[in-house]
């Protein structure tokens, strides 16, 4: 003797199940940018803080690189680049291990 189960036994439905339908829009996300942030200190000169800033910085200006350097004295700090992260990580780097006092890097 054959035994049928039903479905009623095991508690499936008996009814197709239907998937909700997927969206084909494509939603996307651009990276985020990041902040090299230079800080004051009180063992770097403006010389030099403008001089690493034009040396690592690409197309950093010498007029920019001393407006920068004044606003890492006078205000404790100075965002000297913005954008993609891995270059950002690259400069960052460059002027720390110049001997400049840096901040994390943050998102933009």
């Amino acid at each position: 003797m054959v035994t049928t189960l039903s479905a009623d036994i095991y508690g499936m439905a008996t009814a197709p199940t239907i998937a909700p339908e997927r969206s084909s829009q494509v939603t996307s996300k651009p990276y985020p940018n990041y902040k090299v942030i230079v800080l004051n200190d009180d063992f770097n000169t403006f010389p030099y803080v403008a001089e690493c800033l034009m040396k690592y910085i690409p197309g950093m200006t010498g007029d920019r690189a001393w407006d920068l350097t004044n606003q890492v004295h006078y205000e404790g700090q100075a965002i000297v680049w913005v954008g993609p992260q891995e270059p950002a990580e690259l400069y960052h780097q460059q002027l720390r291990r110049a001997g400049l006092t840096m901040a994390p890097l943050e998102a933009a």
